[in-house]
């Protein structure tokens, strides 16, 4: 192979410059024009939320939820160390302590079982994070957040047109947060948005979003003038942002689809390996559905990754891990506290390595690529 195989190419449907060149013509640039509108509706329709908030970023929407969540200093959050930065900082933010907790063997996903045990009389809120698309199990965390009063916030940046029995990740929480980065499958470049379920938090989310003004109010009518009524910042996302993400919004049946052939080409491909004990492949339980967003491998050890990963760039395919357990950094060993051992988190996230994924891949070098390693490396 002379050409190289990215991990990620970004794909446009063709429509984008034309609904960017719309947006230009029709004068409005800023926020919540027509564009942003379509985003707004389109996602309040298929995800069933009661109201979608567009933002410029997944770590906006997860840090108007830190502040929706309206907790006192040093109060705590339940999540999954295995996560993004984000999750985590929006939260300290707002000088919450986030509280990690183990992973699943199988998922990767927040483990639940272990959830209700972390729970303290400060804690607030539980962030599930539906890694790679996969939901985690919202029917025990749905329960649990319920018995204890807590606020459940899905961090679902991956997990757009992905369900849990049957029902649309984002639909769970009192709120979630949508990311569209240019490494997910429906994109913007950059862009979010936060999904509202809880009807009671609509109106103060607007005034968050608006640099804590109440001016959504005042272009609907309902106030005469605008003015600053509570904390916020400028979370809004810029209508060419919208346009550009509509295109995107508008196929993105077909997006998912191409994206779960090359999924499901990988998971078939490697089932054999599998078998021998030289990888794990990722688990989709049954009463989930998966969006094809992440395809990734289990390696045995943190240096068999660390071969494999510069055995495939040495074939010009480029293989990347992933998350590095946030308990473990300097900001986090900081501002956070663990609950129990994090031993899944720590070994999974060293023998994890995601393989190209992306509109238009032809994924049998991968597959060859990686069968040539384990013949070379028995």
């Amino acid at each position: 192979m002379s050409n190289l195989i990215p991990y990620n190419k970004p794909y446009m449907t063709g429509k984008e410059l034309w609904y960017v060149s719309q947006a230009h013509h029709s004068g409005q640039l800023a926020g919540d024009g027509k564009f942003t509108e379509r985003c707004r509706l389109w996602l309040e329709q298929t995800i069933g939320c009661k109201k979608a908030l567009m933002t410029h970023s997944c770590t906006a929407a997860l840090e108007m939820a830190a502040i929706l969540l309206n907790a006192q200093p040093g109060d705590e959050v339940i999540m999954p160390s295995y996560t993004f930065v984000s999750t985590a900082n929006a939260f300290v933010l707002q000088d919450l302590v986030p509280v990690f907790v183990d992973i699943r063997e199988d998922t990767l996903n927040l483990d639940e079982s272990l959830v209700e045990k972390a729970i303290t009389d400060k804690t607030r809120a539980i962030v599930p994070v539906h890694y790679a698309g996969i939901g985690c199990e919202m029917d025990a965390l749905v329960k649990i957040a319920s018995a204890h009063n807590l606020m459940l916030i899905e961090d679902a940046a991956q997990g757009i047109f992905s369900s849990y029995q049957g029902k649309p990740l984002g639909s769970f929480g009192g709120l979630a947060t949508l990311s569209f980065h240019e490494t997910k499958n429906v994109i913007s470049g950059e862009g979010g948005a936060l999904l509202i379920n809880d009807e009671r938090l609509i109106e103060r989310a607007e005034i968050i979003r608006e640099k804590g003004t109440n001016r959504s109010k005042f272009f609907r009518g309902q106030v005469d003038k605008y003015t600053w009524v509570d904390v916020g910042s400028s979370y809004l996302c810029g209508e060419l942002i919208c346009a550009f993400l509509y295109a995107q919004l508008e196929e993105s049946k077909k997006i998912t689809e191409e994206r779960l052939k090359i999924w499901k080409t990988y998971h078939s491909a490697f089932e054999s390996l599998e078998s021998e004990g030289k990888l794990r492949r990722p688990t989709v339980p049954n009463n989930c559905s998966n969006n094809g967003h992440i395809y990734y491998l289990i390696l045995n050890s943190l240096e068999e990754r660390t071969k494999f990963i510069k055995f495939l760039s040495e074939r010009n395919i480029k293989a990347v891990f992933h998350y590095v357990p946030l308990h473990n950094s300097p900001a986090g060993k900081k501002y956070t506290r663990t609950y129990g051992n994090l031993s899944k988190t720590e070994h999974l996230s060293e023998c994890l390595v995601r393989l190209p994924m992306w509109m238009g891949l032809e994924s049998q070098p991968v597959i060859e690529a990686v069968y040539n390693f384990f013949e070379k490396n028995v």
